[in-house]
């Protein structure tokens, strides 16, 4: 939890109290159902929840912001984002029920009650959103295919930031980058920019257009 303070002081007392939650939550869930490598949740707060709120360095929401996450697996980035913006919204999509079972149950032991949830693909989904997250659940190009029809054309004129991709991925990038429609318009920015732990230095936040 400390980790998450060193970079998000102002927290409300309710906020610090459903992020010191998720340890346990996650602990306890894992042990049931296999969301997190096993050998990885001692590092939760760092490689997966102050991981997710890297987004939340890179964009401040208007209120009512409605953000959909791709490929949510347990719940990362959207509860964590859904912690930290109680005003916004976020429908979390993935494939594999088990997983967004533990999503929903994280959800409601910490009184979260800004967050839908989809068992499915996400081209099953109908709904429109001002921005689509995702935690590298597959190649770029393939995630912009498929997340496009769920980006809203109508722009919230409280969001400075066009309405688009973010996604969190690591390594080397450059071909699914070139590989990616109007990659001239994609933006690369390297979490080491926002946080100093190891654990980020191979990790980037892209941005794409929708």
């Amino acid at each position: 939890m400390d980790e998450i303070l060193k970079y998000f002081p102002s927290l409300t007392d309710t906020q610090r109290r459903q992020f010191t939650a998720l340890r346990e939550l996650y602990g306890t869930w894992n042990e049931k159902i296999n969301v997190i490598s096993r050998r990885d949740i001692d590092n939760l707060y760092v490689n997966h929840v102050l991981h997710s709120l890297s987004i939340a360095r890179f964009i401040t929401p208007a209120p009512s912001t409605r953000f959909a996450d791709l490929g949510c697996g347990g719940g990362f980035p959207g509860i964590p984002l859904a912690i930290l913006w109680p005003e916004c919204s976020f429908h979390l999509i993935d494939r594999i029920g088990k997983k967004v079972r533990v999503a929903s149950e994280i959800a409601a032991a910490t009184g979260l009650d800004n967050c839908t949830f989809q068992h499915g693909d996400s081209g099953e989904c109908r709904e429109k959103f001002d921005y689509v997250v995702s935690r590298a659940v597959m190649t770029l190009p393939d995630l912009v295919k498929a997340s496009a029809h769920m980006s809203d054309r109508k722009q919230n004129p409280l969001n400075r930031l066009p309405n688009g991709l973010i996604c969190l991925k690591g390594g080397d990038l450059d071909s699914e980058i070139q590989a990616t429609p109007h990659s001239r318009d994609i933006l690369q920015v390297p979490l080491s920019d926002f946080f100093d732990e190891e654990y980020f230095k191979t990790k980037s936040l892209i941005y794409v257009k929708l």
